[in-house]
């Protein structure tokens, strides 16, 4: 059986017994006016993280959802877009697939702006996606990536990237791990499948994704998520995984190289009112500005005296310099 068999074996049995703690979100279900999640699908809520973002979801966008789960995310994105189809769940998981629509029948019941047929549910795998070429404006999965293994990850990142129109944003949580997986753990197709031993470094991912194209990246939220302990796994030493939240942007790539946003900021404390670098970044007295790695270390090359560049934050919420 190989790692991907295992995943699926997993995933079939939590959607035909839904499994709390299979996975448990850092974060909270977004509270929206007459959005009401229903119990089964919190229940079912196999996630690291939130892929849903409100800023993203203007203007009715055309949306892709990797790994459906119990529903919870295709749900609050159908949110922005009440129309027929305006959002693709898909799963390779046959049972995932008759969970989740079981449980968006339940969300229809109880939420009158909703109606069952704003999410078409599709079989379909991550490394082979059923969709047109860029005919999608956001794209997203949740904890899913991590549990592939490298050659895989980058084909279903190249995939999304495919199906994204330009300037469409492909948006991410998945655990991330800064310490090396013993090869035993990370080889274990079951931890693998549970979302635990298949977390790789934070610059690691990130290369991924700037490698396969985005020009621009952000990191929108860095938690802790769980730990491998001593007499729990087969670990010598404690691991600590933490899960992260990233918008991945298919803008052009920039000559210098990708603008990636780890939630740094630069501020200008000089006698003038501002200051401008002539690279299209002006800096006004005393006011922070988000700028990405790239704009902070040309900053800080300058060697002034004046300014004042943050250590990352891993938050990063827009407005920036690029």
């Amino acid at each position: 059986m190989s790692y991907l068999d295992t995943t699926i074996d997993v995933y079939k049995k939590a959607a035909e017994t839904p499994d709390i703690g299979l996975c448990c979100t850092t974060t909270p279900v977004w509270q929206l006016p007459d959005l009401n999640m229903p119990d089964i699908m919190l229940d079912m809520n196999y996630g690291c993280g939130s892929t849903v973002n409100p800023r993203d979801l203007v203007n009715d966008p055309k949306m892709l959802y990797v790994g459906v789960g119990g529903g919870m995310e295709v749900l609050q994105f159908a949110y922005f877009n009440r129309n027929k189809g305006g959002v693709i769940g898909l799963d390779v998981v046959d049972e995932m697939l008759e969970a989740c629509d079981q449980n968006l029948h339940i969300a229809a019941d109880i939420n009158h702006w909703f109606e069952r047929d704003f999410v078409d549910l599709r079989k379909g795998s991550a490394l082979d996606l059923p969709i047109a070429d860029e005919s999608i404006d956001i794209a997203a999965q949740n904890c899913l990536f991590n549990i592939f293994e490298k050659d895989d990850l980058i084909q279903a990142l190249k995939e999304m990237y495919r199906v994204l129109k330009p300037h469409g944003r492909l948006v991410l949580s998945d655990p991330i791990c800064e310490q090396d997986m013993p090869e035993n753990l990370r080889n274990d197709e079951r931890l693998r499948a549970l979302c635990l031993s298949g977390a790789i470094p934070l610059q690691e991912y990130l290369d991924m994704i700037t490698e396969i194209g985005f020009g621009t990246v952000e990191i929108r939220a860095r938690r802790p998520y769980r730990v491998l302990a001593p007499g729990h796994y087969d670990t010598p030493e404690l691991i600590f995984i933490e899960s992260v939240e990233v918008c991945a942007i298919k803008d052009p790539m920039p000559e210098d190289g990708p603008c990636v946003f780890t939630g740094k900021s630069a501020i200008y404390y000089g006698e003038e009112e501002n200051f401008d670098d002539e690279k299209g970044h002006v800096l006004v007295q005393n006011q922070p500005m988000a700028v990405c790695d790239k704009t902070a270390g040309a900053l800080a090359d300058l060697g002034r005296n004046d300014i004042y560049i943050s250590d990352s934050t891993w938050f990063y919420d827009g407005g920036g310099c690029c």
